[in-house]
């Protein structure tokens, strides 16, 4: 009998003591799964792929153009078309979510005993919103910034760390003092420890995919040459109306912005059709994205790839929960984004800023 996702919540939040327990059953990890799908507006559309091995291949299956050929009758030529095979490796890497509550919060809360559901509800929401922004913008390059020494040397596109903030070298940078000019700031220390998880889409798209810079075409800012240069960038077997544009929220009201503002200098009328459809491509909303660039592909060309190993696992023993009157939880999770066609993939970078 199928069950709902509260009630995966409510079986899986039990008390644990080996590490054999807490393990969902294929079902119910399914159903864990399925709602941090539900909790951003891209993670629904594109393509979810359960294993069980944290590392693998998933197959693929392409079929060339042009295949047929004249008929002789009573004549077999030799001629056979034949289906194209390949193999995308994934590997999968752990991630984990842990909180804590404390009795008191239950004993006091109007929810009660239900508040602990309640909160793990929230958590696993927000673990569906977390892995969105890995799946975009996780880049492993991260792992290798470290504070800033004016004893060494730096390469343009080199992460560092100041004060705490994240930056990233514009240009190379010799050894010397910290001046500053030759960096963009891009977070936090806890961004890099963030995103140094996995290699997300737009890394992986701006390595092997079609990409688009605008930063030299009129300061990158927005104009209805932006999408059509980057549709006619991809090769025209992949524009078949399953393309869709992700963009940040931003990036979409700024893209609106400039098309009404240019109809009423003007004196023009825009469609609201011609405003969601960018070169008759639908928008994805993603907040998710950064604001300077866009994604033009079809969402099940991406990948997120997961295993049925989620762990939730919770305790009220143990010297430390009985001396803080606590309980501890955690959420064990591997996943790995992947694509399965680059070369049905563009990306737009360099646009200005919003």
């Amino acid at each position: 009998m199928s069950i709902s996702n509260r009630q995966v919540i409510s079986k899986a939040a039990i008390t644990t003591d080996t590490v054999t327990h807490g393990l969902l059953n294929p079902e119910q990890a399914r159903k864990f799964i399925q709602q941090t799908f539900e909790a951003t507006t891209l993670r629904p559309l594109i393509r979810h792929e359960m294993r069980t091995a944290k590392t693998g291949e998933i197959d693929k299956i392409g079929i060339a153009s042009r295949l047929l050929r004249a008929k002789v009758e009573n004549t077999d030529d030799g001629y056979r078309a034949n289906p194209k095979f390949d193999r995308i490796q994934y590997a999968t890497t752990a991630v984990r979510i842990p909180w804590e509550i404390t009795e008191e919060t239950l004993r006091e809360n109007i929810e009660q005993q239900n508040f602990e559901s309640i909160v793990t509800g929230l958590m696993t929401t927000q673990m569906g919103i977390d892995l969105e922004d890995l799946d975009l913008n996780g880049n492993t390059a991260m792992a290798d910034a470290a504070e800033f020494s004016a004893t060494a040397a730096y390469e343009a596109g080199a992460y560092i760390l100041n004060d705490g903030v994240l930056y990233q070298f514009t240009a190379a940078h010799a050894a010397g003092a910290w001046t500053g000019n030759d960096v963009v700031e891009v977070g936090s220390e806890g961004d890099a420890a963030f995103l140094k998880i996995n290699d997300g889409w737009i890394k992986q798209i701006s390595a092997g995919g079609h990409v688009v810079d605008r930063s030299k075409v009129n300061s990158g800012a927005m104009s209805l040459d932006v999408f059509y240069s980057t549709v006619k960038a991809m090769p025209n077997k992949y524009n078949n109306g399953k393309l869709r544009w992700i963009m940040s929220p931003h990036r979409y009201q700024d893209w609106v912005y400039t098309l009404l503002n240019s109809a009423v200098s003007n004196g023009g009328i825009i469609t609201d059709k011609r405003i969601e459809d960018p070169a008759a491509i639908p928008v994805v909303q993603c907040a998710g994205m950064p604001d300077d660039k866009i994604i033009l592909t079809d969402p099940k060309n991406l990948i997120e790839v997961a295993t049925y190993g989620v762990q939730i696992r919770k305790t009220t023993e143990g010297k430390e929960a009985i001396m803080q009157d606590k309980r501890f939880y955690v959420v064990h999770f591997d996943f790995d984004p992947i694509i399965e066609e680059l070369d049905a993939a563009a990306i737009i970078t360099g646009l200005a800023e919003i």
